[in-house]
């Protein structure tokens, strides 16, 4: 039997033929390009994958706890390998492994993003300021390390915004640890602040003692919900602030940028 679409085509059978293989190459020219793109598109997604595991991941700013060093609306890139890598180096953490492989303890001063020890889930960003075995407390503000007083010289205050969007000076410090590593701190309500007197904490193995350099702002090793944070659960180092905005405004706004985005501190280190 002949198709009744063939048998009413008065076109010659070669030319028929033809038409049917240029057709069914046309077809395979299509779905060619379809797996073509699907396959772009996964190894771009594994590419990107990859980056985001082993090398750097995006995290933007969403407290004033690490003011002035870090601001509410500053997007920054974190290593991965700095610390080598834990479970939670992986997105949402499996259970793949414990401990950390290629491991390299964090050192005094650094601001690190780790998971929230009591939930293990929640990223959190402080600078790590006691480490394994050591003593740490806060008297009348000023920070104690294995029972000595750190050094701290008062600087400028620092212009911050209260939460009537009014601006508010803050008393600020340039203090400088142990190790030589030297950074800005604020303090809103001076030194008779929540955690500015504080029992010792003596640091267990293993784990780090981690500060908000917004002293009296900062939910951080002080507070018994953050704790000690285990090394496991440290995620990267903060390395590069790559993007800025005001407090309040909106990054994908673009026509905003002109006169939102803090150019200033575009592609600056994080120290």
């Amino acid at each position: 039997d002949i198709p009744l679409d063939r048998a009413l085509d008065p076109r010659p059978r070669s030319a028929r033929v033809a038409n049917d293989v240029d057709s069914k190459k046309k077809t395979a020219k299509d779905e060619g390009g379809i797996v073509e793109t699907i396959k772009v598109v996964v190894q771009a997604l594994l590419i990107a994958l990859v980056i985001r595991t082993l090398l750097f991941q995006p995290f933007n700013i969403p407290s004033g706890s690490l003011i002035p060093t870090l601001l509410i609306g500053d997007y920054l890139f974190v290593s991965k390998y700095t610390y080598g890598y834990s479970k939670h180096s992986i997105p949402f953490s499996p259970p793949l492994f414990s401990g950390r492989v290629w491991a390299a303890e964090p050192k005094r001063g650094d601001i690190a993003v780790f998971k929230l020890p009591t939930d293990n889930s929640t990223d959190y960003i402080k600078r790590v300021i006691g480490l394994p075995g050591e003593r740490i407390q806060m008297i009348d503000g000023i920070l104690h390390i294995n029972n000595q007083p750190v050094k701290r010289e008062r600087i400028a205050d620092f212009v911050t915004t209260d939460n009537w969007g009014r601006s508010a000076p803050a008393i600020q410090y340039r203090e400088t640890l142990p190790n030589g590593v030297s950074h800005n701190i604020i303090e809103r309500e001076g030194d008779k602040g929540t955690f500015d007197n504080t029992p010792v904490f003596v640091v267990p193995p293993g784990h780090f003692f981690m500060m908000g350099d917004n002293r009296d702002n900062s939910l951080d090793s002080r507070d018994r919900s953050v704790g000690f944070v285990p090394f496991e659960n440290f995620v990267g180092r903060a390395e590069i602030i790559f993007f800025s905005i005001e407090d309040g405004e909106s990054a994908w706004k673009i026509w905003e940028w002109p006169w939102t985005v803090r150019w200033n501190r575009l592609f600056s280190a994080i120290k």
